[in-house]
Parts: structure tokens; C-alpha cells; sequence
């Protein structure tokens, strides 16, 4: 029976994710999604001083708040467990043991200093940085005596000579590297800690992972991580490596040029599914361009379709995809959305007539608090474009519409329009700007019954003698 395709997305928790590595979360769940396989979620926390409990439980939540449900690892549990790179120090001893039994590791007793000297006369000379085996061949006693004076020391994988390491990337095709030109890396650091390269290799092949998409900055550890593997005589997954996020300048994406924690974007507002949408398409391609659910989403997957080139993030286009995700949602769901900004304001019982009103002209909930004063306020904002207006209609023309005032909108401007003979923007900018005290916005049909007939006929009456813009 043939193993489900299984992918994994493993974070280390030492602060809010961002774009890059909530795109890598996705881009995993829905290929498992596709294959109805299994999405894992690990946790890579060997850094003890940086990582934090705070940001496990966040990533978590993030997670979940974007709907990429994981079925096995943190929180879900799973046979293939511990799935937190902390309670695994045993297992990665017991293959290291594996490693020296077989003389596939060795103590690398050089200095900080000694290894940065030698990179800089390999880079003067036009070589690549590696290590230049210095350790890999000493004695068993000197082994022994070093250790015995208390000189502290790595361990080392030591690479085959003189091979190639081969490998078909799912992203970027065939790709081939020189095991002498990468050299004897650590796996394990002179305080006990071991390196990414080896712990991570180790926990997908022995939670059976089958596919990783990662960036494209994990491209050059791969050959490594293949060689402990085949050394460890473990399964090596399809790697796929999908292009990094940039932003306008071609810059690495920061915090700075827009990037933003996941948990930013919940506070401003933005719906889980224009998230996905737009990271969906950010490096990958989709035939169409509806607002898609997950499923969907995944359905649409295609490793084939990821590009690249750099994926540049545009916020105008994350915008378009909330507008999208806007128009889609449900009459409750808006109503949540809205309620913690204008829920002072607007009165309970108007709250699903307000949000359908104000549905198309607002892009966040902190855009809502305008119209909700607008409609609410005694003393509602006046744009300097609706004061314009106010000045040149003549004061007669908002005695009349005060007299002629009902709810129906329609109907109250016809017999405004028959009464005063304004028409087009001559009719319609006053009121909006008498009513509104704006020049835009959402559809007056909808607005006027919510102002209720005296407080429009009180905004009117306030521009009979134009006291408001003298």
C-alpha cells in the first residue's frame, strides 16, 4: 500500500510569522490538501534562547485563524511523535551514535577564530568557504588528549570525497553539487546543541515526510541534509524550493517595505481568505482569478505552477482580494467584523442594515467608523469637498427638500428634483453633503431610513441659512 503524500511545515517559534513563512505553511497544506494527505506541523525549537512559548501558541493560532488545519504534530499529536525538536535530544543521539559508530563524524577541535582566518584565505584565493579537514584526520590518541585538556569541540559530518550529489528539485529541475566543495559541516555545536542540518534531515525521514516545499535560501542545505540521510541509510523526500517574496525594489521583504505578522493582519481586519488568496497566487499561478475557498484552492495546486523569479508582494493586491473576500461574506460575519469599531455608535438594531450599507465602500473596519458618525453623529465630519458644495446651493433649495423629506430615498429626491428643478450633481451632492456630510459613499437609498427622518430633517434645516459655512 502506497504511504500518503505528506507534507510539513516546521517554524522555529522565536517570533510572529510573516509573509514568507505563512506562504510556506500554505503552499505545504495545500498540496497535502490536494492528495487528501496528511499536512504536519512541527516545531523546531532547538534554539533555547531565542525560542518562546508565546510565539508556539501564536503560530498556532495563525494557523489555525487562516484554516490550514494540520493533522498530525503540535497540539494534534501523532505516532511518530514528539513533534517538538526539544523533546527529541535522545533521538538524535541515539543516530548520531549510529554516525561515530561508523566513522562518519569526527571532533573538529578548531578554533572560532582558526575557521574565520582560513575563510578569508579561501575567499582571497578565490575559493569557496569550507572546511578545510583539518581535524578529519586525527589519531584516536590525539582525539583523546584534546578532549582530556578540556578543548572544547564540534562534531563534523564527514562528506564523501570526490562524488556528486544529485537530486531532482520539484521547483527548480535536476540539480547537482560537488561534495568536496561543500565539505565537512557541523551537526553538532561545541555546546551540545545540534544544527539545522542534521536534526531537521533526521526528523522527516523518521516522521515519514514525503514532500517539503521550502524557500529557496534552503536550496544549498539540501545536499548536505541528502548526504546524512543516505549515510543514516533513511527515506530522502522530494524537495521543492519555491521562490522568496520581495517587495517593490526587489529587496528582500521586511517589516519595513510592508511585511507583516500574521497577527498584524488580524488586528486591521483582513479576512483569512483574501490572506490565502493572495498568497495562493504570490509565486504560483492559478487559471482563475475568483476569490477561491481552500478546497478550491487546493484543487488548483499545481507544483508545475510555481514560478521562480521572485515573487514580488504588492499590498494593492492583497487590498483587491480582501475586497473580494468583503463582498462574499455573510450578513453575521460582517456584522462581527464591524462590531468592535462601530459598535459605540450604531445602535444594535440597525447593526445588519449598516453593514450592508456601508458593504462596498469599506476596505477595513477602522473605514467603517466615518459612516457610522456620518449616519449617527449630532456632530458628524464635514469634508472640505461637502463644504464646498453646502456654499454653492442656495439656502432655498434645503428648505424645500426639509419639507418634502421621507424615508424613501427615491422618491424624496424625484419630488425635491420636481420641486426645485436641480438635477444630476445639482440634486443629488447636496443632499448627500447635507445628509452625510460627505461628498461619496454608500448608496443614500440605504443611508437615509438609518439618519431617520429628524435628524435629516435637522441636518437640512442646519443649511437653510448656510450657518455651517459661513
Amino acid at each position: 500500500m502506497t504511504s500518503p503524500l505528506k507534507s510539513r511545515f516546521a517554524p522555529s517559534p522565536t517570533g510572529l510569522i510573516h509573509f514568507g513563512n505563512v506562504r510556506t505553511a500554505l503552499f505545504n497544506a495545500l498540496l497535502s490538501r490536494k492528495s487528501a494527505g496528511i499536512f504536519l506541523l512541527r516545531i523546531e525549537d532547538t534554539d533555547a534562547a531565542r525560542s518562546r512559548e508565546e510565539y508556539t501558541q501564536a503560530l498556532c493560532e495563525d494557523l489555525s485563524w487562516l484554516g490550514l488545519a494540520w493533522q498530525e504534530g503540535e497540539r494534534v499529536g501523532g505516532k511518530l511523535g514528539p513533534y517538538r525538536q526539544s523533546d527529541r535530544v535522545s533521538v538524535y543521539e541515539k543516530h548520531l551514535e549510529s554516525l561515530k559508530a561508523e566513522g562518519k563524524v569526527y571532533p573538529c577541535f578548531c578554533s572560532a577564530v582558526e575557521l574565520e582566518v582560513s575563510r578569508k584565505m579561501q575567499a582571497q584565493s578565490g575559493q569557496p568557504p569550507r572546511y578545510s579537514g583539518k581535524c578529519a584526520h586525527l589519531k584516536p590518541e590525539e582525539i583523546e588528549a584534546k578532549i582530556a585538556q578540556g578543548i572544547s569541540h564540534t562534531l563534523r559530518f564527514r562528506m564523501p570525497k570526490k562524488e556528486s550529489i544529485e537530486f531532482f528539485d520539484l521547483v527548480r529541475g535536476k540539480q547537482t553539487y560537488s561534495t568536496d566543495e561543500i565539505g565537512d559541516f557541523i551537526i553538532r555545536r561545541s555546546d551540545g546543541t545540534f544544527a539545522f542540518f542534521y536534526v531537521n534531515a533526521l526528523d522527516d525521514a523518521l516522521m515519514q515526510v514525503t514532500h517539503v516545499l521550502r524557500g529557496e535560501d534552503h536550496l544549498t542545505n539540501t545536499p548536505r541534509q541528502i548526504a546524512i540521510l543516505e549515510a543514516l541509510a533513511m527515506p530522502i523526500p522530494q524537495y521543492g524550493h519555491i521562490s522568496l517574496i520581495v517587495d517593490g525594489a526587489g529587496a528582500p521583504l521586511s517589516k519595513r517595505s510592508g511585511s507583516l505578522s500574521v497577527q498584524e493582519l488580524r488586528a486591521i481586519g483582513y479576512f483569512p481568505i483574501a490572506v490565502d488568496n493572495y498568497l495562493a497566487r504570490l509565486g504560483h499561478h492559478y487559471e482563475s482569478n475568483e476569490l477561491m475557498d481552500l478546497d478550491a484552492l487546493a484543487a488548483g495546486f499545481e507544483i508545475g505552477n510555481l514560478g521562480r523569479a521572485p515573487a514580488r508582494y504588492d499590498k494593492s493586491q492583497l487590498d483587491h482580494w480582501q475586497g473580494l473576500a468583503l463582498q462574499k461574506t455573510d450578513t453575521k460575519t460582517l456584522v462581527n467584523w464591524l462590531e468592535a469599531t462601530v459598535g459605540g455608535i450604531v445602535p444594535d438594531c440597525d447593526m445588519e442594515k449598516f453593514a450592508e450599507a456601508v458593504r462596498s465602500n469599506v476596505t477595513f473596519p477602522h473605514d467603517a467608523k466615518l459612516w457610522a458618525e456620518a449616519i449617527y453623529s449630532d456632530s458628524m465630519p464635514i469634508s472640505d469637498e461637502a463644504i464646498s458644495v453646502l456654499m454653492e446651493t442656495p439656502s432655498a433649495f434645503f428648505e424645500q427638500a426639509s419639507e418634502l423629506l421621507e424615508t424613501d430615498f427615491k422618491s424624496f429626491a424625484q419630488k425635491v428634483k420636481d420641486a426645485t428643478g436641480a438635477q444630476g450633481r445639482k440634486l443629488f451632492m447636496p443632499l448627500r453633503a447635507a445628509l452625510t456630510g460627505q461628498t461619496h459613499g454608500p448608496e443614500m437609498p440605504r443611508v437615509l431610513p438609518l439618519i431617520g427622518l429628524e435628524r435629516a430633517r435637522a441636518r437640512l434645516l442646519r443649511h437653510v441659512l448656510n450657518k455651517d459655512v459661513d
